[in-house]
């Protein structure tokens, strides 16, 4: 018992200071004897429970990666572990207190793939919490160029459709812009890259659209450069010109020989012959003597004196021819009578 300890280290003790002093001093019961223990009602101490994470790195291709580096955060953002995957592409975090904390990478270990975005583990109590990460490679650079195919003069407003192979992914449009390009990033599947189709779906305006695709492969971090040329449109060339029909023009009538209904009757045919004065037209500074008709443009005075004239001539004839007769009958009766 606890108490017989004690008191027996007591008597030990006694006899010690005796053998050393001479002189028996005793202590106070109280100091002599150790109370004796009472049960204890508090709870035991909890104890710490500890769990680890197994993080397994790979890539789409389903390839190990080895040389990937992270770190683990706790809640509180202070690091609590870092490290590397091995060649089997595996790093495993000890030791963690039971709880939640932030992985994060921060290097793939390859000039081909990307990092992961963040993300929250859960540890719990046990050997340790599997965690599979997957790298994607990195996209291509892609430049689409739209240029003249004669003079190389860039042209804005191409539509141009990037479809990538299979069923994989989903199709690109880009147009091209004021230098008359395009850009874009592509995913990647694969080491070896992905296959992608390039088709011109709409020319810029005034050219003819070139509709022969053109194919390429997209490789993880590479630059591709693809090149559109078109030919501008042939301009129609329009119908011929017909000129309008023009109704023939009447030949202008020459002036009529026939009397006017207020003047005398027209002369002969002969008469036509007379010769007719030339007729000096006025002067244009010439005045308008007053009280004289406006001129016509066909004068018919001339005419009209030539008519006079072979009536006259007509009728002397008459009158020449009437008194031969007269004479030649005056002399037929005076012969009679002789």
């Amino acid at each position: 018992m606890p108490t017989r300890s004690v008191r027996s280290l007591s008597a030990v003790a006694l006899a010690v200071a005796t053998t050393v002093t001479g002189t028996l001093a005793w202590a106070p019961a109280a100091s002599a004897h150790a109370p004796e223990p009472t049960p204890s009602t508090t709870a035991p101490r909890n104890m710490v429970e500890y769990g680890g994470i197994k993080i397994l790195k790979k890539d789409p291709g389903g390839d190990l990666m080895a040389g990937a580096t992270f770190a683990l955060l706790d809640s509180s953002g202070k690091e609590v572990a870092t490290g590397k995957t091995d060649a089997e592409g595996q790093l495993v975090f000890k030791d963690l207190a039971a709880g939640v904390y932030r992985l994060k990478e921060t290097g793939s270990g390859s000039p081909l793939h990307n990092t992961v975005a963040d993300q929250d583990v859960i540890v719990t109590p046990g050997n340790g919490t599997p965690l599979t990460v997957i790298d994607p490679f990195k996209p291509a650079d892609l430049t689409v160029t739209k240029t003249d195919k004669d003079s190389g003069k860039p042209l804005p407003g191409a539509v141009i459709n990037i479809i990538p192979a299979g069923s994989g992914g989903d199709p690109v449009t880009l147009t091209t812009g004021k230098d008359g390009t395009a850009k874009a990033q592509l995913p990647v599947a694969s080491r070896n890259g992905t296959a992608y189709t390039a088709t011109e779906t709409k020319a810029p305006e005034g050219y003819q659209l070139d509709s022969t695709p053109q194919k390429f492969t997209a490789k993880p971090g590479s630059t591709v450069a693809i090149t559109f040329a078109d030919t501008k449109k042939e301009k129609p060339t329009p119908p011929p010109t017909i000129p309008p029909t023009v109704p023939p023009t009447k030949p202008p009538v020459p002036p009529t020989d026939k009397p006017t209904p207020d003047t005398k009757p027209s002369p002969s045919a002969s008469a036509a012959h007379t010769p007719v004065p030339d007729e000096t037209p006025p002067s244009p500074g010439a005045p308008t003597p007053e009280g004289s008709l406006a001129h016509t443009g066909a004068d018919a005075t001339p005419w009209l004196l030539g008519g006079a004239g072979v009536l006259l001539a007509a009728g002397a004839a008459a009158l020449v021819v009437a008194r031969r007769r007269r004479t030649g009958d005056a002399t037929d009766d005076g012969s009679t009578e002789n």
